[in-house]
């Protein structure tokens, strides 16, 4: 009873350090530092397309007008020039300002849109190594239970050698498939300090951080009723920035256009006569260019017919890839469901038939109808049937996120 009440506190502490794959997921979504970037490049084109508003810098220029050069014979007062002020503002259109704001801004959302892209990218990587993690834990229950076996086998072994009831070479070879039964339990062990580190690594958080997951998580496959194009469009977050990357060309071609309204200027002289007897005068000028003319339309008019025909492939681009999609996630589906019927049959049929074996073979060995080798040899079958089942679940679960990232990629 102390024991219980003393290990309580342990037990109690690993249920809190234990993340459930949800929550892993979650802390992707709101921590990793790599997903954060996109949302700080979509702030940079919102803060660049109010700039895409702004007029040019007001001009200002002082000098002379109209001065004679030094050594010229002046004829009258008048002829010694002016001092003058001029004041020059370029007035853009603003068709042509919203247009380019509209443009830029779109291209916050083709960031958006990466974002969703790169956290599918880490949420698949994130299942991959929490699946790898389960499974793991899962061959070293199997690896030291088989262990418990052959250390018996062993035992019964040496005891029966001083009476030549034993070989001492089934000894060897019991000592040599133990050690390589630790071996195994060692390498899982370094799988699951692998996927510890890189899980905590996706969080945001330091790769020798302790993290438990939950170990009793059995991954589901959750098939589509139907597989079509149109349920590839709603879900792919790559099939979503192509869309918003044709959305901002669209916008791109219509304040290409727009660069065919004029721009305005303004320009202001003021005059003062170095003869003050002369009057102050000044100039007021208004001037509007012409993109119309031919030597400066074919500029925009180019650039946006290559931006169209751009369009038209991105579109023929988006139609093949949900094409290809829409047969590469009706095999993998097929595949799934094949791989879930060989576990089953591996786990039902074939492991308690060759459990029965190695169980009927000890109790022989047992009563010295069979020698250690023999032994050996049905243990060695059992445990790797074990091994080989907790390998195709591997490959079961990594098809598993294959297929959800192919959806939602």
């Amino acid at each position: 009873m102390v024991l219980l009440l003393a290990a309580l506190p342990l037990q109690l502490l690993a249920q809190e350090n234990t993340v459930s794959l949800d929550t892993v997921l979650n802390r992707i979504e709101n921590n990793n530092l790599l997903l954060q970037t996109y949302a700080l490049k979509a702030e940079s084109f919102k803060h660049k397309a109010k700039a895409a508003t702004a007029w040019m810098a007001p001009m200002v220029g002082v000098g002379t007008f109209m001065t004679p050069y030094p050594g010229q014979q002046v004829m009258e007062n008048g002829e010694k020039g002016s001092l003058m002020l001029q004041l020059e503002q370029e007035i853009p259109n603003p068709g042509k300002l919203n247009a380019q704001k509209r443009y830029v801004e779109s291209k916050a959302d083709v960031e958006l849109a990466g974002r969703a892209i790169a956290l599918n990218e880490f949420k698949s990587q994130a299942k991959t190594l929490y699946y790898t993690w389960i499974v793991a834990n899962q061959r070293i229950k199997v690896l030291k239970e088989n262990d418990k076996i052959m250390q018996m086998m062993k035992k019964i072994a040496q005891i029966r050698y001083p009476y030549n009831q034993s070989q001492l070479s089934g000894i060897f070879r019991a000592n040599a498939k133990i050690e390589e039964n630790q071996n195994m339990i060692r390498m899982q062990q370094g799988d699951i300090a692998k996927a510890r580190a890189w899980l905590n690594s996706l969080m945001n958080l330091q790769g020798n951080q302790d993290l438990e997951i939950d170990l009793a998580y059995i991954p589901q496959y959750l098939a589509e009723a139907k597989i079509d194009t149109l349920l590839i469009a709603t879900q792919r977050k790559d099939i979503f920035q192509m869309e918003q990357n044709i959305r901002s060309m669209k916008l791109g071609i219509v304040a290409m256009k727009a660069q065919a309204k004029p721009d305005f200027k303004i320009r202001i002289d003021h005059m003062s006569p170095l003869n003050k007897m002369m009057p102050k005068a000044y100039s007021v000028m208004g001037m509007i260019s012409i993109p119309i003319a031919p030597w400066s339309s074919k500029m925009y008019k180019s650039e946006a017919i290559a931006m169209n025909y751009e369009i038209q492939a991105m579109e023929k681009e988006r139609a093949g890839m949900l094409q290809e999609s829409q047969g590469m996630l009706t095999g993998m589906h097929y595949e799934i469901l094949s791989m879930q019927k060989r576990i089953t049959a591996m786990e039902e049929t074939i492991i308690p038939a060759l459990k029965r074996t190695m169980d009927a073979d000890f109790v022989n060995y047992q009563e010295n109808k069979l020698q250690l080798p023999a032994v050996i040899d049905s243990w060695e079958a059992f445990n790797m049937m074990q091994i080989n089942v907790l390998d195709e679940k591997n490959k079961l679960y990594k098809m598993i996120v294959d297929y959800e990232k192919e959806l939602y990629r």
